[in-house]
C-alpha cells in the first residue's frame, strides 16, 4: 500500500456503476434505503407514542426509561440477536435503527407539543376545534421545529450506523470499510467515508429546508 496513492480515481471510476451488486452505486442506493426506511419506521412508531405520551402523562417516565435502555445497546449486538429472526436481509439492520429513532424521537415529540402555549390550545377551544383538529392543525403544527430538530439527530446517525450493517453483509456504504480492511487499500475506504458524510449533509440540509417550509410563521416572526 506504501506504493500506491492515498486515492485511486481509477478504481472508483472502474468500480462506481458496473450494474453489479457491489458497485458504489449500488451500495449508495442500498445505504440510503436502509436509513430512509428506518428514520420513517422511526418516525411513525414514536409519534403516536409520544401522543400517548401526553395524553396519559404516567407513561411518559416509564416508556421514556425503556427507550434510553434501549438507545444504550450497541447495534452490533442488536443485528446479531435479530439473525435468527430476520437472516441476512436489510430487515436486520432497519429495525433497529428504527427502534433507536423512536428513542430519539419520543421525547422530542413529547418536548414539542407539551411547549405549545395553554393559550393557543385555549384559543383553538374557543374556535370551536375538537380536540383531533386541534391536535393536528395546532399542536402538531407548532410542535414541527422540536420534532424535527430531532429527526435531524436520527437522520445523520442512521445515516452512519448503517455502514455497521457491513459486518453482517447488508452494510451498504460500509461494505467498503471491510473490503478496504481486508485487502490494505484505502481507497474503498475514503470513498464511504466521503459518500456517507454527503448523505448526512444532504439529508440535514433537507430537513431544514423542510422545517423552513412547514413553519412559514417562524420566518415571518424573524423579519418583524
Amino acid at each position: 500500500m506504501d506504493d500506491q496513492p492515498l486515492i485511486r480515481w481509477d478504481w472508483i471510476g472502474r468500480n462506481w456503476d458496473t450494474g453489479r451488486a457491489g458497485s458504489i452505486m449500488s451500495l449508495l442506493v442500498d445505504h440510503v434505503i436502509m436509513a430512509s426506511l428506518a428514520i420513517v419506521l422511526g418516525l411513525v412508531i414514536a409519534l403516536p407514542m409520544g401522543i400517548a405520551c401526553v395524553r396519559w402523562r404516567w407513561l411518559y417516565q416509564p416508556t421514556s426509561g425503556v427507550m434510553n435502555v434501549i438507545y444504550a445497546l450497541p447495534s452490533l449486538p442488536v443485528f446479531m440477536f435479530l439473525l435468527p429472526v430476520t437472516g441476512l436481509e436489510r430487515a436486520t439492520v432497519i429495525i433497529p435503527l428504527g427502534v433507536y429513532a423512536v428513542a430519539v424521537l419520543v421525547p422530542a415529540v413529547v418536548d414539542g407539543i407539551t411547549a405549545v402555549p395553554d393559550h393557543v390550545r385555549q384559543s383553538a377551544v374557543a374556535m370551536g376545534f375538537n380536540p383531533l383538529r386541534r391536535l393536528l392543525q395546532i399542536e402538531l403544527a407548532l410542535a414541527v421545529p422540536v420534532v424535527l430538530a430531532g429527526l435531524r439527530v436520527v437522520a445523520v446517525s442512521s445515516i452512519s450506523l448503517v455502514s455497521v450493517g457491513a459486518l453482517i453483509g447488508q452494510g451498504g456504504l460500509g461494505n467498503l470499510f471491510t473490503d478496504a480492511f481486508k485487502r490494505d487499500f484505502l481507497t474503498p475506504a475514503i470513498v464511504g467515508i466521503v459518500l456517507i458524510i454527503a448523505m448526512a449533509l444532504i439529508a440535514d440540509g433537507l430537513l431544514i429546508f423542510l422545517q423552513r417550509v412547514l413553519t412559514p410563521w417562524a420566518k415571518a416572526r424573524r423579519s418583524t
